[in-house]
């Protein structure tokens, strides 16, 4: 039996036609030759998904999203059906959750199916509790949301303390400022001048400097040298305060103290004319009687020293001297 080349081209265009459909199919995921049921889910938004995203178990690919569709009807708006279709023979509890979540950090999505507790199992066509996960914008919105609220504190605050700097630092305490400025720079000028005098004096007393720093050194080495001497002296001197303290000082400033009160009532009682002493120093009677006894004593011996022969009786030659009348 012969076989025409019409027969065979047209064998080639399908086997074609065929293969380019099961590789479409293919690419989308879709194996046209496995098992397959259809599952459905509704959201009440979708964020991103779209058509071809995988539907997950525990990370493992048992199907995906073949159609997305927006629900009509006054009860349902802004309702969103969502078709899956899964490729792999899974026994899936009635009540599970398929959650809507980010299949990585780019924000591709997928549905996580979670599997509930009931003890039966979904038939094809039947309906799976829509959930959907906070999607990178929304998380990272949560997280910004107390920094945003922190940081418009800090601005405010901040707006506050320049309201308040505005306010302190007017004309006035400006110009204070730049004059207390002006004041401190003229200061550290009078500074370095002084230290450039100051440099200058220790140039030219250097050599008095140096000579000042050897008699120190001196000095200091004659310490060193007369240490032991030193040592000496100021062992001596805790020799004597230890003999000063073991001494019956209090006794003697105790018997002082008595001589100094026996005197003071002396002289109160000279003061009051009491005794010879205070009949002395108060009479003015003796006084007067000592001056005119020294008077009448030097009147005596100026006479005896003009007429010695009135008090002693003596002749050489028998004869007797008249007496003067001076």
């Amino acid at each position: 039996m012969k076989v025409s080349k019409e027969f065979k081209i047209g064998v080639v265009v399908v086997c074609a036609i065929a293969a380019f459909i099961w590789g479409i199919n293919f690419l989308k995921g879709s194996n046209l030759f496995t098992h397959k049921y259809f599952l459905y889910a509704v959201y009440p938004k979708i964020d991103g998904l779209i058509p071809a995203n995988p539907v997950l178990v525990s990370g493992y690919k048992i199907g995906q999203v073949t159609d997305i569709s927006l629900i009509k009807g006054p009860n349902a708006v802004n309702k969103v059906l969502v078709k899956f279709l899964l490729t792999e023979n899974v026994d899936i509890p009635k009540g599970s959750i398929a959650r809507s979540v980010s299949a990585d950090l780019l924000g591709q999505k997928a549905v996580e199916i979670i599997f509930s507790k009931n003890p039966e199992f979904v038939k094809n066509g039947d309906t799976l509790v829509a959930e959907t996960e906070s999607g990178f914008k929304e998380a990272l919105d949560k997280r910004i949301a107390p920094i945003q609220a922190k940081a418009e504190n800090l601005i405010s605050s901040m707006d506050s303390v320049i309201m308040v700097v505005n306010s302190i630092l007017n004309k006035k305490t400006r110009d204070n400022l730049d004059k207390s400025f002006e004041g401190i720079h003229k200061a550290i000028s009078s500074l370095e001048q002084t230290a450039y005098k100051l440099d200058d004096l220790i140039g030219s007393e250097k050599a008095k400097i140096s000579s000042m720093l050897t008699h120190m050194n001196a000095i200091t080495a004659n310490l060193d040298k007369n240490g032991e001497k030193i040592n000496n002296i100021i062992s001596n001197i805790s020799n004597l305060s230890d003999s000063l303290a073991k001494a019956q000082l209090k006794d003697a400033i105790v018997d002082a103290d008595k001589s100094l009160k026996e005197l003071n009532t002396l002289l109160s009682g000279i003061n009051k004319g009491q005794g010879t002493l205070g009949k002395m120093a108060k009479n003015d009677s003796l006084y007067n009687n000592l001056n005119k006894s020294s008077a009448d004593l030097d009147r005596f011996l100026k006479d005896l020293r003009l007429n010695p022969e009135r008090y002693i009786h003596f002749s050489v030659f028998g004869r007797k001297k008249k007496p003067s009348t001076e």
